[in-house]
This record gives C-alpha cells, sequence and structure tokens, in this order.
C-alpha cells in the first residue's frame, strides 16, 4: 500500500512537516534516520526558540516535536534511506532493507557543519565549541573567542559574536582571507576583532568545558595555547543530499532547489515555495536554506511544505 507522504529527516523542518501533515489527516510516515533529530541533537542550551521562555536541550525540544506530530498519527521508521526513486509516483523509498512507496515526498535530511576533526572538539561540541554565533554568542558575553575560517561565514561570524565577547581572534590557515573585500573590510575595520594567520588549531583543550585552543603555525611549525572560552567553527556546511544526486536538481555546493524556474505553474505572487523539479516532490530545511540556518525557519519551512504536499495531494485527487 502507498503512503500519502513520506518525510525524509526528523529535525525541526521534518518532524513539523510531520505534525502538519498529521492533522491534515494525510498519516505522514517519517523516516528518521539512525541519528534522528538533526543539528539540535548535539545542542546543549536552546534560548532563542520562541515558547521556551528558559531555554530549552536541544534533543528536549526535538522529543517534544515528535511526540506532537505523533499524537496526530504520525508514525516513524528509525532507520536511514539508503536509495530513492523519484522518477514518477508512486515514489519509492528504500529504507532498514524494506521498500516504501508514496505519492508525495517531503526531503529534510538537513545539513552538517564541517568540523576541524582535531582532539577535544567532540567531546566539547555544546560546551564551548560551536558552528552558530547566532544560536550561542550569547551566552559567551565578555570572553575570548576563537573564529576558525577565512570566508564571508567566518567573518559574519566574528563581527556578530563581536557583541558579547571581549575579544574575537580569527584564526586561518592562509595569510590572507577568502572573504569577500566588503566583508574583510568591516572584519578588519572592527578593534575587537584580532588575526592570527598561517595557522590552524591542533587541538581544543579542556575537561567539562572550552579552556585553550592549541595552535600550529604552518610556517615554522610551533605549537602555541591560546585561552578562550570558546571556539566558533566558520568553514561551511555539507547539504546531507547526496541521496538524491542526478534526480533533484541542486546548487554547485548540493543544496536543493525550490521554487522560481524549476515547477511550471511557480506563483510570483508567493515569496516562499517549496516544490522542487519533481513534481510530487519538496523539500525544507537546511538542505535547501544555507542562508539561516536557524531551527525555527527550518521549522516554518516544513510547515509550508506540509501544506504545498497537502494540496498538491488534494490537486491529483488524493
Amino acid at each position: 500500500m502507498s503512503e500519502k507522504v513520506i518525510i525524509i529527516g526528523s529535525g525541526p523542518a521534518g518532524l513539523t512537516a510531520a505534525l502538519y501533515a498529521a492533522r491534515a489527516s494525510l498519516e505522514p510516515l517519517v523516516i528518521e534516520g539512525v541519528e534522528a533529530g538533526g543539528q539540535l541533537m548535539i545542542t546543549t542550551e536552546v534560548e532563542n526558540y520562541p515558547g521556551f521562555v528558559d531555554g530549552v536541550l536541544g534533543p528536549d525540544l526535538m522529543e517534544t516535536f515528535r511526540k506532537q506530530a505523533e499524537r496526530f498519527g504520525a508514525r516513524y521508521i528509525g532507520d536511514d534511506v539508503s536509495k530513492v526513486e523519484l522518477s514518477q509516483p508512486p515514489f519509492k523509498i528504500f529504507a532498514g532493507g524494506q521498500e516504501h512507496s508514496a505519492q508525495a515526498v517531503i526531503v529534510s535530511t538537513g545539513a552538517k557543519a564541517q568540523m576541524l576533526g582535531v582532539a577535544g572538539e567532540q567531546k566539547l561540541i555544546g560546551r564551548g565549541v560551536s558552528t552558530c554565533a547566532t544560536c550561542d554568542g550569547a551566552f559567551f558575553r565578555g570572553q575570548q573567542l576563537v573564529v576558525v575560517g577565512g570566508g564571508d561565514s567566518a567573518m559574519e561570524e566574528a563581527l556578530f559574536l563581536t557583541r558579547f565577547a571581549e575579544k574575537v581572534t580569527v584564526v586561518h590557515r592562509r595569510d590572507e582571507l577568502r572573504a569577500s573585500k566588503i566583508m574583510q573590510d568591516r572584519a578588519f575595520a572592527n578593534d575587537k576583532i584580532d588575526f592570527v594567520w598561517n595557522s590552524v588549531v591542533e587541538e581544543v583543550v579542556g575537561d567539562q568545558k572550552v579552556e585553550a585552543v592549541r595552535l600550529r603555525n604552518l610556517v615554522d611549525d610551533q605549537l602555541s595555547d591560546m585561552a578562550v572560552g570558546g571556539m566558533f567553527v566558520a568553514i561551511g556546511h555539507i547539504p546531507n543530499t547526496s541521496l538524491f544526486a542526478d534526480q533533484l536538481e541542486t546548487t554547485p555546493d548540493g543544496y536543493l532547489l525550490t521554487g522560481k524556474g524549476l515547477v511550471a505553474d511557480w506563483d510570483p505572487l508567493s515569496p516562499f515555495e517549496t516544490r522542487t523539479n519533481v513534481e510530487g516532490v519538496f523539500a525544507a530545511g537546511d538542505c535547501v536554506d544555507h542562508f539561516y540556518r536557524q531551527a525555527i525557519t527550518a521549522a516554518g519551512m516544513g510547515c509550508m511544505a506540509a501544506i504545498d504536499a497537502e494540496r498538491w495531494l488534494e490537486s491529483k485527487g488524493h
């Protein structure tokens, strides 16, 4: 029996899509993945999600999302999707050795931040190691911070963190930035931002929280420790979209494309669109959005994708 809608992914976008689809009596099947919950599962304190005055733990927030969708009839499979066939509906989704089919699919597979892969980094994620200044900057008031990277994202992170930090040091492996000139000019003009050139982080030092970063100079190979309260990694994100290669259109960086130019009846009056180039397949969250990358924007896109999928299914007589 073919499902009305299958949702691939279980972060804020996927679970919000599940909630809206379930309340529309679509009985969505959510293929969560083995590592269910998305990036918030490695986030300790979330203070910028509306409705939680005192903040909420990332895993607790995702469990609340999950239970709310389940209350209205969402069902879950805790396997990773191994293959999809999206040439025509019913679409085929393979997970856990089983084949599932659906009249509509919502892709909400998210993205993962590129990490440095150095000692201490994984242990201290959420304890001073972060990939999102907008999410975590306010926790570091009056502290010394490090931002790793040299592109526009790194400069944006560094500039944002100067609102809270006493000093922000940008560590870059080259002797010049990759960022656009306007972002470089803003960073250089900010007296709270310093730069350490031709250097990489060798280790994040700390037991329960970040206490220092160990730097290696690539010119003379010398090691040095810099005492900091936090490290922000800003070397890019990788969308989890390889599963859809050659089936769904993407940007050169792999983010799924939706909306204008992809669908024949795109409504120019609508500021949003979650339809992909394959009719009946929708996408939401960080696998689409490389700009905002917030839980609240992902959730909003999940809502839109569910409504778009519901309207599309109704138009097809399902």
